[in-house]
């Protein structure tokens, strides 16, 4: 009988708990909520969990005081850390008290769920160490979840022709686009339709991770390696043996990381840290980034030599204002996503508020919409019809062409698509006192592309500041 994944949820917000529940028990993972960590603790006497997640601030006992405890008594049991406290050394001190992951708030439902299920994919690759490689490949196979690519404009049927070619072999592929622009849905594109499809696929994001961790969670490290490395972990590398890893935002990882990855691309080996023993390993590697790579090889961030190996086949993915064609195929899937995942009628948007869609700038790109259309749906409720509505809010403006009062360099309408992104964004951060994650809520982007647009806007000169 197949295993059916059980995760425990840990959060003193009693609302999460029906939502996540049902959220998860529609990708076939059962969900225990507990409101606080006692109750953790109790819960986990009685029963065994693959997953903990879990908040950290709460009464009584906190996250990394929970953490601690599933460490000393159920150290099998694997441990997210959420929260909105989110700071670089919150997540060290996490995933060096021995977090698999880290989630600052807020975040997508679509995020949480796929960063729960590449644990899961994590600890069954890890339990299933003694098994055959064919038997782990089958199992890989049946829990495969089947991707594809929305979109019928040019550009993107260009992308689709390409995969095909480059997914039957086992070369490097290097995938560049802006943020949100679907760069991992096509590297999970890449896997299925590999031969390696039967065999793990393995994401790390580089730019979620702090630094110091990288390289411990690219090669895994031994006990007593480090300050913090209470166990031997197995590191991506391994756990992506026979399959492929996604090296998401690589341009994130320091130099001297970026030099032990090429020796792992160039020899096809690699050794934890604090371990004398070199691996042999048999991975694809596919990575990703949102900067303009020539950009970071002159500002010495990136290795061109690690460049040219990653790039044997390099892919752009376009934004999606220079695809606005594809809106609207794109909001009807999404509408149709979750519609069922909500348990809410079949629905459809008003063609007012479509056509508004198909002529905004989309700064956050695919992942904007995405986000857009699920807060349509769950506003809209029972009704079968999503109207403008709800989607245009006080926290998400209208993209339509206005006067504003100095972001626009003099109150000038802008005249290009670029020109009201950027006036978007510099509005939403005057309102937010340049707080870029409450601008980047406002708008519904990632704090990230903020912070790459400001940096592209002082490299051309348009602000100073």
């Amino acid at each position: 009988m197949e295993h059916k994944a059980q995760i425990l949820f840990v959060d003193d917000e009693q609302l999460l708990h029906g939502l996540f529940e049902r959220l998860f028990t529609r990708h076939g993972i059962k969900v225990i909520s507990c409101s606080d960590a006692n109750q953790a603790t109790e819960e986990l006497k009685k029963n065994s969990y693959d997953l903990v997640v879990t908040d950290f601030m709460m009464p009584d006992m906190d996250g990394f005081e929970l953490l601690s405890y599933i460490r000393s008594e159920h150290p099998r049991t694997k441990v997210i850390m959420i929260t909105a406290h989110s700071n670089v050394q919150h997540a060290v001190r996490s995933m060096k008290s021995g977090a698999i992951d880290y989630i600052p708030k807020p975040f997508s439902t679509t995020e949480l769920v796929e960063r729960v299920q590449n644990c899961l994919a994590i600890s069954e690759e890890e339990h299933q160490i003694q098994t055959s490689p064919k038997t782990r490949r089958n199992r890989s196979r049946d829990r495969a979840k089947v991707y594809e690519y929305v979109g019928e404009h040019p550009s993107i049927k260009k992308l689709k022709n390409l995969l095909p070619k480059v997914s039957k072999n086992k070369a490097p592929v290097f995938i560049q686009g802006e943020s949100g622009t679907g760069k991992e849905i096509l590297a999970k594109l890449i896997h299925q339709m590999s031969d390696r499809a039967g065999g793990p696929y393995v994401t790390l994001n580089c730019a979620n991770l702090p630094r110091e961790l990288v390289e411990s969670h690219l090669f895994g490290h031994r006990k007593g390696a480090f300050t913090g490395a209470i166990d031997d972990m197995t590191g991506a590398f391994e756990v992506a043996n026979r399959g492929t890893l996604l090296l998401d935002e690589i341009t994130e990882i320091d130099l001297a990381v970026q030099a032990k990855l090429l020796r792992v691309l160039q020899e096809s080996e690699f050794q934890k840290i604090g371990s004398s023993e070199v691996k042999k390993v048999d991975v694809r590697v596919i990575a990703t980034s949102n900067r303009i790579l020539n950009d970071a090889i002159q500002e010495g961030i990136f290795r061109e030599d690690l460049f040219h190996r990653l790039s044997v086949f390099p892919l752009t993915v376009p934004a999606l204002r220079d695809r606005l064609t594809d809106v609207p195929l794109l909001a009807r899937h999404f509408v149709d996503r979750y519609s069922k995942m909500y348990d809410l009628p079949e629905k459809v948007i008003d063609p007012e508020l479509m056509e508004r869609l198909t002529t905004f700038s989309w700064p956050g790109n695919v992942r904007q919409l995405e986000n857009v259309v699920q807060r349509g749906v769950i506003l809209s409720a029972d009704r079968t019809k999503i109207d403008a509505e709800d989607v245009f809010n006080d926290f998400f403006r209208d993209a339509e062409p206005r006067k504003t009062d100095g972001a626009d360099g003099g109150g000038v309408q802008p005249k290009t698509i670029d020109d009201m992104e950027r006036i978007m964004i510099m509005k939403a951060l005057e309102d937010t006192n340049n707080n870029q994650q409450r601008a980047a809520e406002q708008l519904g982007i990632s704090a990230r592309t903020i912070r790459n647009k400001l940096r592209r806007y002082r490299e051309c000169g348009i602000i100073t500041a």
